[in-house]
């Protein structure tokens, strides 16, 4: 049984920072986060940033210089450090990654999503 939890968002200014987390637990033999995406309301999900398996990331042109995307492996964690938030940074947040269970069993998990609401 695995369970991802995300945490860290909340009501910030513009100009504010936050930084949101996404834990794994259970049986896991592996962990690999993929990325973190968002969803403003009325707008499709789209890719924010994203982390390889030997560490290159990659973001949205919109949150490029702005935006930190990290991982601990020792604890499973993968995380996203915001700065500089503008309002249409605002949106439901999900992490993704891949978690292996055994070295036959890989899985792609979706967390719960943590809201982010950027005032003006």
């Amino acid at each position: 049984q695995v369970q991802l939890v995300e945490s860290g968002g909340g009501l910030v200014q513009a100009g504010g920072s936050l930084r949101l987390s996404c834990a794994a637990s259970g049986s896991i033999f592996s962990f690999n986060p993929m990325g973190w995406y968002r969803q403003a309301p009325g707008k499709q999900r789209e890719m924010v940033a994203e982390i390889t398996t030997g560490g290159s990331t990659h973001y949205a042109d919109s949150v490029k210089g702005r935006f930190t995307i990290s991982r601990d492996n020792a604890k499973n964690t993968v995380f996203l450090q915001m700065n500089s938030l503008k309002p249409e940074d605002s949106g439901l947040y999900y992490c993704n990654v891949v978690i292996a269970t055994s070295w036959y069993q890989t899985r792609n998990y979706w967390g719960q999503g943590t809201q982010v609401t950027v005032s003006s």
